[in-house]
């Protein structure tokens, strides 16, 4: 894999955390096979560092962000990865619409976690999962929010909820992607 691009809308709270979750697992799980991971934010606050509660929460559950720097979203970006995981729908809309030939390789992270769960791929590499997942998702979904909140503005306490819930769901992507106990 080229490589794997996380979205979401300032690039300085959910995307430097998943980043740096998404790093780490692909570290513990890949070695020196794990493919590059970056972040940007379709309105990218261009050269801003992630948030202090960002990087405290995030460093509480083990992933170093500190010198996160911000970028804008650009269509170079998505065409050099084979991969990219938005935090909410708004932001895969907007990859899909600067690159309508990237949505086969374009998901929230939720929604992609739920399509690994569900297909069964055991055997498969991580390419061919991945596009399995991309065949299964206009099968109907169950009726539940797929978008990770932001927490921009809001209390440490949020973040820390945030930081849990993408720390556990990156944490599902690797497996899903690689398969579970496999190097």
């Amino acid at each position: 894999m080229r490589g794997i691009l996380v979205v979401c809308t300032g690039n300085v709270c959910r995307s430097p955390m998943a980043e740096g979750f998404l790093r780490g697992a692909l570290a513990s799980r890949l070695g020196e096979d794990a493919p590059p991971v970056s972040s940007a934010g379709t309105h990218g606050w261009e050269g801003s560092s992630a948030t202090a509660e960002a990087v405290e929460a995030a460093r509480e559950r083990g992933a170093t962000i500190e010198g996160h720097r911000a970028r804008a979203l650009t269509e170079e970006m998505v065409e050099a990865v084979d991969l990219v995981v938005c935090m909410a729908r708004e932001h895969r809309d907007v990859v899909r619409a600067i690159r309508p030939d990237a949505a086969d390789r374009t998901f929230t992270l939720k929604e992609l976690v739920r399509l690994l769960r569900d297909g069964g791929d055991e055997g498969r590499d991580a390419s061919e999962r991945l596009a399995a997942a991309a065949t299964r998702r206009d099968a109907p979904a169950p009726a539940y929010d797929e978008d990770v909140a932001d927490p921009l503005g809001q209390p440490l306490e949020a973040y820390r909820g945030i930081a849990w819930e993408l720390d556990t769901m990156t944490g599902e992507l690797v497996a899903g992607l690689w398969g579970v106990g496999r190097r």
